[in-house]
């Protein structure tokens, strides 16, 4: 452990699940020092069931976790779609911490797969709540917070931020929307020393992942999941799809010092298979 993050205080949104990127994300924080707010969803809501978001008592199972590995980590359930939600997120995690160092927007839907003709206005109004919307509200309070003293706010895309994907029209106009957002905020908050990025990841096998894997291997029809995932290894310039570390050790580095001068920027963590 070198410490890099040592006494920032993280937010991570979406983090309640376990093997998932808010998970890793948290973990390597803490590990580098940082003390952690846990914060999803804790309940189900339409288009979010229990299996899709982190409930109550798994959000408290990771904390556990690395409370047990000596970090300082409170959990918070949030609906980051809600303002008066968010607000609260910000404010529980001030009162209680005394400051926010770090948001990572990392909650997103993206288990909502299907053709272009049979989405439903509400699906496609679920993935981008939570995904566009979700970001905008959390920045904007947390950035309220930090414009004081600095800080450091990254957003976790996809590679579909830069890619067109068949059957995840919202997911991938959010992904896109997400750059957008990033950017823009880049440029408005680097007068308070807030830096603004973006991590594009390409696909990792989470449990969300796993819904894709699932559906795209049988969109393309492979005769398996594992056929699915061979073909993805083969077409990979590193010869394996991402791992949920992989996006961590990334998130560490942009929310350290080490980053100070780096903001607006979309960075690809796909092993070479984004290159743009």
């Amino acid at each position: 452990m070198a410490n890099l993050l040592n006494g920032k205080v993280a937010i991570v949104t979406g983090s309640g699940r376990k093997k998932g990127l808010g998970e890793a994300i948290a973990a390597a924080f803490a590990a580098e020092g940082a003390k952690i707010v846990i914060t999803d969803l804790g309940t189900p809501a339409t288009h979010l069931d229990a299996d899709d978001i982190g409930t109550t008592n798994e959000m408290e199972d990771i904390a556990a976790t690395l409370r047990s590995k000596g970090a300082d980590v409170l959990t918070i359930a949030a609906d980051i779609r809600d303002d008066t939600q968010v607000q609260n997120l910000i404010k529980t995690t001030v009162d209680t911490f005394g400051k926010i160092d770090i948001l990572v927007n990392n909650a997103g839907i993206g288990y909502i797969m299907k053709p272009m003709f049979d989405l439903a206005v509400d699906e496609w109004d679920a993935v981008l709540d939570v995904n566009l919307k979700g970001a905008f509200l959390c920045s904007k309070h947390a950035a309220l917070a930090m414009k004081d003293n600095g800080g450091r706010i990254i957003n976790i895309a996809s590679q579909a931020a830069k890619t067109g994907f068949p059957h995840m029209a919202p997911y991938t106009a959010s992904k896109h929307g997400m750059i957008g957002l990033t950017r823009s905020n880049a440029v408005e908050l680097g007068q308070y020393g807030i830096t603004v990025n973006a991590i594009c990841p390409n696909h990792v096998t989470t449990g969300l992942g796993a819904k894709q894997n699932d559906y795209f291997s049988k969109l393309l029809g492979f005769e398996s999941v594992d056929d699915y995932l061979a073909n993805m290894r083969r077409t990979n310039p590193m010869g394996r799809p991402g791992l949920p570390t992989d996006t961590a050790a990334a998130a560490v580095f942009l929310a350290s010092e080490a980053a100070g001068y780096i903001t607006g920027e979309a960075l690809n963590v796909s092993g070479g298979e984004e290159v743009h």
